[in-house]
């Protein structure tokens, strides 16, 4: 039985089934008809979410937990090899399934959109899933966030459409075919699995390569790394080039972007013609990545007004500038920003979205191995805030590094000129924050760990 078929997909076990990504795959195999089973650490909204899907999902990580007649094991590159799920697999002889094939599998057939790029992901896929719904095209999709509107991360949709984001921090992305490409940015990250940005090239390369022949890939024409990717593959014999932004060589060029409050509007020169629509979230990068899903929706002949007028029904993704909510006469946003980029982005969205407004930032560095390389510029970042408090790192997947702490960041930022407070005790931001807020101001909870559950404990602070 071959890993990744149809066949070994019928009752698989999950390792890690509450994660963003394991979640989708899994969501998309109940609605399919497949017994699905798994375990994660903790549980969770995403594991209750899956129980009502009829998934069994167990707590914690134990051998028994694996049914002997299950017909694979998906895991992800988190998954270490002394997990006592995967040592059981072993001895039973159960095949076992990396997440990236279970999701190439599962987009055989279809009409895939594949979403790469070091950051904007979550939300182009997003923004994409949301459209083509809008327009009733019943898309299948799997993304790495819960959108604001359905408040779901996957869904097994009966059209011919299947969009997908794809991850590029473990190669995982080179498993896929798509008709569509789209490529945000191209930019070093993931230091514990890439050493160069010409590995980073060369990863894409490979990603690109896979298009299916007569497809398209959709690239930014303003951002140097995804210049540098489209010379590379110019030569492409099979491949159609689209290029999208604000350069006056793109083929969709972004004309305009107008920030109107906690929305946008951007207007494209789109095959000679200008075509308005509405972005509603802010942000510039948000603006750009909407102008990315239209030309991968046109890729597919889809008509540019109509997925225009839909793209403005996306409301946003949890974790992406989301709003928490509000006590006291200040507002609290949550940003999944964990990259020096991203943080830039969207500390200047929300300095559009707030003018004059303190912002106060609540920063929790993600890896070790990333705050090594990129510490100082997440601390150079932090100087767009009026203040920040700044958490220990979360370590996720990875062991510590020694010499590596949060005070790289905090080092950096005191001397770019930022307002910096560490805060080593999480328990104690709530207050922390709360004693600093005043109103009018807005807290932006930042990171891709665990800060995301400070936002609702501000909130009580504040209103108390």
């Amino acid at each position: 039985m071959a890993p990744g078929s149809p066949t070994a997909m019928d009752r698989p076990h999950f390792i890690g089934i509450g994660g963003a990504g394991m979640s989708g795959i899994a969501k998309i195999l109940a609605q399919r008809g497949a017994q699905v089973a798994g375990s994660d650490a903790r549980d969770s909204p995403a594991a209750e979410a899956l129980r009502g899907l009829g998934v069994t999902v167990h707590v914690g990580h134990a051998a028994g937990h694996l049914a002997d007649d299950a017909t694979c094991v998906v895991v992800s590159s988190a998954i270490r090899e002394d997990n006592p799920e995967l040592v059981r697999a072993a001895e039973l002889s159960i095949p076992v399934v990396h997440r990236s094939d279970a999701l190439a599998s599962l987009m055989r057939g279809l009409r895939s959109i594949a979403v790469a790029g070091t950051h904007g992901k979550t939300t182009t896929t997003s923004m994409l899933a949301v459209a083509l719904t809008e327009l009733a095209l019943d898309p299948a999709y799997a993304i790495g966030g819960d959108l604001a509107g359905p408040g779901t991360n996957a869904r097994h949709g009966k059209g011919d459409i299947f969009v997908a984001e794809a991850d590029e921090s473990d190669r995982s992305f080179q498993k896929y075919d798509p008709e569509v490409a789209v490529v945000l940015n191209v930019e070093l990250d993931h230091h514990a699995n890439y050493a160069s940005m010409d590995e980073i090239y060369d990863s894409f390369e490979t990603f690109v390569g896979k298009i299916v022949p007569g497809g398209t890939l959709v690239i930014n024409a303003d951002q140097p790394g995804a210049v540098e990717l489209t010379a590379r593959v110019r030569d492409l014999s099979t491949l159609k080039v689209v290029t999208y932004g604000a350069s006056d060589t793109a083929d969709v060029r972004v004309h305009k972007v107008t920030p109107r409050g906690l929305t946008s509007e951007v207007t494209v020169l789109l095959n000679g013609k200008f075509l308005t629509f509405t972005v509603s979230v802010p942000g510039r990068h948000y603006a750009h990545n909407a102008v990315a899903a239209l030309a991968a929706g046109v890729a597919l002949g889809i008509p540019a007004h109509n997925l225009a007028s839909a793209l403005g029904k996306y409301t946003g993704v949890k974790r992406r500038l989301q709003l928490k909510g509000e006590a006291a006469g200040v507002q609290v946003v949550d940003s999944y920003a964990h990259h020096p980029t991203e943080m830039t982005a969207d500390l200047e969205a929300m300095r559009g979205a707030v003018g004059d407004a303190r912002i106060l930032v609540v920063f929790q560095p993600h890896l070790f191995s990333r705050t090594q390389e990129l510490g100082i510029e997440m601390g150079q970042a932090l100087r767009l805030a009026d203040a920040s408090v700044v958490l220990d790192i979360y370590p996720a997947r990875e062991d510590p590094i020694p010499g590596i702490t949060s005070e790289v960041i905090i080092d950096a930022a005191r001397a770019a000129g930022a307002d910096v407070t560490a805060v080593h005790d999480k328990e104690q931001v709530p207050a922390t924050v709360a004693g600093m807020a005043k109103p009018g101001d807005l807290v932006l909870t930042m990171g891709a760990g665990d800060v995301t559950d400070l936002g609702p404990r501000i909130l009580d602070h504040l209103s108390s």
